[in-house]
């Protein structure tokens, strides 16, 4: 297909195509994950972050390639996950700056955003690293831009991208040595690769490309599970929308609206903001909102009818959904009871899995648990949401996961609480971190008291290898047992119990003095029993605690203080 300019029409197309080609090879990306444990793999975290986007461009009623921008980037910063899905999601932010004011895109244009997106990607990242989706990023809109002032279209200006992306690609193994170690090229920058060819064969053929809606948990669609202790539901309706306007100014707007509920979320952008609340006064929140603009997208759920139904499910009435498997299930974040005490000035939010470890943070005062971490990164609007569903001004978000971290950040800017990141990379870190919480110090201070209790502790974990590969000069076969020592494979053998007593080894000094444990759900009580004997007649000095964690994917997880 030659064209001289891109119309809305071919961009959304474009973008369809390359959801669709994310989609079919996300298995392709996710194999190439270095580290070999079960995590929030690159290619699922980008495509389910391509798909919200794909999702918010279908609601864009106006066909301009600036109004698909302003979509795709709300979209796609709403639903990112994990550490890819958040580049992506600053790529297409960046991009959409960049189509600004157009109704079409000549090549120049086209060029210009992608360079746009390249730029705000790198500004999101507190440390770039090059040889990963960055350098890929940032050689593919080089690409662009020589293409665009060479003379060349706009076909040939994305093509020109995907092949600079393609070599770059290529390249990553001689920028980051466990690339090369493990014989394979980054796996963010093959998934941008691969939406550039999805780009580039909807550009080629112009033909309308079908894709299959892909199932994704979602913040506004379930996110929230009300609690079984929750008797009492201070405001009834669920109410969603979206605001089309000229210069909307998004804290107004939440001031006006904050008098007439809570969970409130408003973000966007001056043009284009969305909207959720739970309140007693929809109707005066539609009121308030179409002063501002065109509204649209309207969505208004009965919350108390909803719980009834949750409460007859569960008494063994037909709750109309379906049987889901471990896997199926959404992150979800758990509200805390209303009414229960008097409100905190910081609440803390955090992410984690299995009932032992939930009670755990309960019991170290956490607001809101929000149910995901490994294999199930939520997306930075659950993360928002979960902020938002804290009874307090200021928030302590706690991700747990070195891949949440990134998403947590990001959640910040998209909320009107005074929020703080504690970057703990698992569970016993966060733990440790919450053992320094103080609900009537200040925010600051819980920060400080937090990161510095986080420093102070080993962790260990015991898991599995989902793949085959070498991983720093160790070979390492699929259904080995893992022993991690603060994010370092360090250990491996055929049998759990085994690859703990080398793992402690790693772990425990003469300085040591407290070791706990938690089991998961796959380990028994008696080898439960039997691991805190072992470490009790093993290392004498110190102090053994354990608990039953109840978490998937980890046999244990272990933290040394």
């Amino acid at each position: 297909m030659t064209t001289d300019r891109i119309s809305g029409e071919l961009l959304r197309k474009m973008l369809l195509a390359a959801a669709a080609e994310l989609e079919e090879h996300k298995a392709t990306v996710n194999a190439l994950n270095v580290f070999p444990v079960p995590d929030g793999d690159t290619g699922t975290n980008m495509n389910l972050t391509m798909q919200s986007a794909i999702r918010e461009m279908g609601k864009c009623k106006i066909d301009t390639v600036s109004e698909i921008g302003k979509a795709v980037a709300l979209g796609s910063l709403m639903g990112a996950r994990g550490n890819s899905g958040v580049i992506l999601s600053q790529l297409f932010r960046g991009i959409g700056r960049g189509l600004e004011g157009h109704a079409e895109l000549a090549a120049e244009d086209l060029a210009t955003a992608l360079q746009s997106g390249v730029e705000t990607a790198y500004k999101a990242v507190m440390r770039p690293v090059e040889g990963t989706i960055l350098t890929v990023a940032r050689e593919m809109a080089q690409g662009a831009v020589k293409r665009a002032g060479a003379g060349g279209g706009p076909a040939d200006v994305i093509i020109a991208a995907k092949m600079a992306a393609e070599l770059a690609l290529e390249g990553t193994p001689e920028l980051l040595p466990v690339l090369k170690q493990a014989g394979v090229v980054d796996a963010g920058g093959k998934g941008l690769v691969v939406i550039l060819n999805g780009m580039v064969r909807a550009m080629e053929s112009g033909a309308e490309i079908k894709i299959a809606p892909v199932e994704t948990p979602a913040a506004d669609e379930g996110g929230f599970q009300i609690s079984e202790e929750l008797d009492e539901i201070t405001f009834t309706y669920d109410t969603q929308l979206l605001i089309r306007g000229t210069s909307l100014v998004l804290d107004e707007l939440r001031d006006e609206l904050g008098e007439l509920g809570d969970s409130m979320l408003v973000v966007g952008t001056t043009e284009l903001a969305k909207v959720h609340i739970h309140t007693n006064n929809p109707g005066l929140v539609l009121e308030i909102c179409l002063k501002r603009g065109d509204i649209s997208d309207i969505t208004i759920d009965n919350m108390r009818e909803q719980y009834e139904a949750i409460k007859h499910a569960r008494a063994g009435g037909n709750g109309g959904g379906r049987d889901e498997e471990p896997g199926d299930q959404a992150p979800v974040a758990t509200l805390p009871v209303l009414g229960e005490a008097p409100p905190k000035q910081v609440g803390v939010v955090t992410v984690a899995i299995g009932d032992g470890v939930e009670r755990i943070f309960r019991s170290l005062g956490v607001d809101v648990v929000i149910n995901g971490g490994q294999t199930m990164n939520p997306s930075t609007e659950e993360l928002v949401h979960g902020i938002e569903g804290v009874e307090a001004p200021e928030v302590l978000l706690v991700p747990n996961n070195s891949n949440i971290i990134m998403a947590a950040q990001q959640a910040i800017e998209l909320t009107g609480k005074e929020v703080s990141v504690i970057p703990t990379r698992d569970i016993p870190q966060g733990i440790s971190a919450l053992l320094a919480y103080n609900p009537q110090a200040d925010l600051a201070t819980n920060q400080r008291r937090m990161e510095g209790a986080m420093q102070g502790t080993k962790t260990g974990e015991i898991t599995y290898a989902v793949r085959s590969t070498t991983f720093e000069g160790m070979a390492i076969a699929e259904g080995d047992v893992l022993g991690i020592a603060d994010e370092a494979i360090v250990a491996t053998g055929d049998e759990p119990q085994a690859v703990l007593e080398r793992l402690l080894d790693r772990l425990i000094d003469g300085d040591s003095e407290f070791v706990t444990v938690l089991s998961g759900q796959e380990v028994s009580d008696e080898q439960a029993e039997a691991a805190l004997a072992m470490i009790g007649d093993r290392y004498p000095h110190v102090e053994v605690e354990g608990h039953r964690g109840g978490q998937p994917l980890f046999y244990y997880l272990i933290s040394v203080e």
